[in-house]
C-alpha cells in the first residue's frame, strides 16, 4: 500500500519544502506541490497536459534529511506525511548541471536546451557533441497517443539505439500531419545562432551565478528577489 493511499482526500499532510513547513495535498505528485508554492525548477519532459514520464531528471530535488537523503525525479515522487525536500542544494544544482550537459551534448542546436543551460548557470560541456536531432525525452510519443488519441509514433530499439518512429518505418495512415509532435518537440526549435554554431555553449543569455549556495549549502534563488545576491551572503542574517 502507498503512503498516501493511508491519507483520506481532502485531507492535508505537512511537508518539509526548503526548511518551511507547507501543507501539501498527498495525491499531487511532488513537483505538484513544489510548482504550487511558487518554487522554479526545471523541467523538460514534463507537461501539464500528459502523464509524467520521468525521464529527462531535470525536475530531480533531494529528499530525507542528515547523512539519510536521496536525490528523486519530483514529477514521479508522491508527497506524504513529514517528507523533507530540497529544491535547490548543492548537491541537486551540481546534478542538474550534469543531466542538462548530457543532454546539450546529444543536441547542442536546441534553443530550449541553450536556454536551460543559461537560467542554470551552465558554463561548460565536457563531453563530445554529438548533434542528434532528438533527445528521446518522449514528448511527441505522448502527445500523439493522449491529446491527439492517434498513435502514429512510438520508441523502438532499446539502449542507444532506441529512437521514435511509425509503426515499422512506414508512413502511418493514422498520422494527420497536425503538427502536435514538433510544436511539443523541445528540440525543434534552433539556437540563435543557427544549426552550425561555432560552439557547443551559447550562453548568450547567461545569468551570474549566485553567491549563496558555496555559503549555505543552498540556493536561495526560489525567493524573490535573492537577498543573497542582492546583498551578499554576509549580510543575510
Amino acid at each position: 500500500m502507498s503512503q498516501n493511499s493511508q491519507t483520506p482526500r481532502g485531507e492535508m499532510v505537512k511537508i518539509m519544502l526548503n526548511g518551511a513547513e507547507v501543507q501539501a495535498d498527498p495525491y499531487w505528485s511532488l513537483l505538484e506541490v513544489i510548482q504550487f508554492y511558487g518554487i522554479d525548477i526545471p523541467t523538460l519532459c514534463h507537461d501539464e497536459g500528459l502523464t509524467p514520464y520521468g525521464v529527462c531528471r531535470l525536475c530531480v530535488v533531494e529528499i530525507g534529511s542528515g547523512d539519510k537523503t536521496k536525490l528523486v525525479a519530483s514529477c514521479m515522487h508522491p508527497v506524504w506525511e513529514g517528507l523533507e525536500v530540497r529544491t535547490h542544494s548543492n548537491r541537486v544544482i551540481k546534478t542538474r548541471k550534469t543531466i542538462l550537459e548530457l543532454l546539450i551534448a546529444r543536441c547542442p542546436s536546441s534553443k530550449k536546451l541553450q536556454d536551460m543551460a543559461a537560467l542554470l548557470e551552465l558554463k561548460e560541456v565536457r563531453f563530445e557533441p554529438l548533434n542528434d536531432d532528438c533527445i528521446l525525452c518522449g514528448l511527441c510519443v505522448r502527445m500523439c497517443e493522449e491529446q491527439m488519441v492517434a498513435k502514429a509514433i512510438g520508441f523502438a530499439g532499446r539502449g542507444t539505439d532506441r529512437y521514435i518512429t511509425t509503426p515499422f518505418d512506414m508512413n502511418s495512415e493514422e498520422c494527420r500531419k497536425c503538427g502536435a509532435c514538433m510544436y511539443i518537440c523541445p528540440v525543434c526549435e534552433l539556437r540563435c545562432q543557427g544549426p552550425q554554431a561555432d560552439t557547443v555553449l551559447c550562453s548568450g543569455c547567461i545569468n551570474t551565478e549566485p553567491v549563496c549556495a558555496p555559503d549555505y549549502g543552498d540556493a536561495m534563488c526560489f525567493m524573490v528577489p535573492c537577498l543573497s545576491c542582492v546583498k551578499g551572503p554576509e549580510d543575510v542574517k
